[in-house]
């Protein structure tokens, strides 16, 4: 399925997300507040952040007891001792892209991030990705599908730095009604897998932004894709453990 245009469009302004709020409310309320009427294939693209604060996914320095290696790390970053630990408890292995950092981790989840996917809170702690990403799509999906009548994808975005430059970019983290690969083929013949919820992800994070903008939410219209619930986690090389 190939898309030749499509829009995007975001959605503001937007609450703050609190801990604990029911996200999905706070979407439709966002929708109709700003008068932005869903049709049926929209892709709802959400900020992964917005989905950890709703879920409590937060983590107090003042909770963590760093080891050596979050010492050793710590000296090495400049970050907190406290936040390399968390950082360390939420992979599986790391590097330091560079002698100070970032630090690019594999989560026990299977995606391979910056710091892990852990977004430092200040000097007070720090926020995890959702547990489940790919099932907070599809809890969100339902929720809004219901909500408002019409069917739509929903994926959920994090950003993320790269290993061999400067700057951050926006990939998926969870996926649902829309399947996370697509195959294009040449005129030669030759067929390619890409990483589409990457891509929409990335579509997105043109509005979205990064560090805090104030834009959790974007919807992309006019897109092909398959619908699916694969979700991103069934594409990954690593994945949770216990799916191994």
């Amino acid at each position: 399925m190939t898309t030749t245009s499509f829009s995007a469009v975001g959605v503001e302004p937007f609450p703050d997300v609190r801990r604990g709020d029911n996200l999905a409310v706070a979407i439709t309320e966002a929708l109709a507040a700003t008068g932005t009427a869903l049709a049926d294939g929209d892709v709802l693209v959400i900020a992964s952040k917005a989905v950890s604060i709703a879920e409590d996914r937060y983590i107090p320095y003042t909770t963590v007891t760093p080891t050596a290696e979050a010492e050793d790390l710590a000296q090495r970053t400049g970050k907190p001792p406290a936040l390399c630990q968390i950082i360390l408890s939420e992979s599986t292995d790391h590097y330091l892209a560079s002698a100070s950092g970032p630090i690019i981790a594999r989560h026990r989840l299977g995606y391979e991030l910056t710091s892990a996917g852990v977004d430092r809170d200040g000097d007070r702690g720090a926020w995890l990705l959702p547990a489940d990403p790919d099932a907070s799509a599809r809890a969100l999906r339902d929720a809004i599908t219901r909500a408002t009548g019409i069917p739509v994808a929903v994926v959920i975005a994090d950003s993320d730095g790269r290993a061999d430059r400067r700057g951050s970019t926006v990939i998926a983290i969870g996926a649902a009604s829309i399947a996370p690969l697509r195959t294009t083929s040449s005129p030669t013949g030759k067929r390619q897998e890409e990483t589409f919820t990457d891509l929409v992800a990335a579509a997105a994070g043109i509005i979205l932004g990064q560090r805090g903008r104030g834009a959790p939410l974007a919807v992309l219209r006019g897109l092909n894709y398959t619908p699916s619930d694969t979700g991103v986690a069934a594409i990954l090389h690593q994945q949770h453990e216990s799916e191994r």
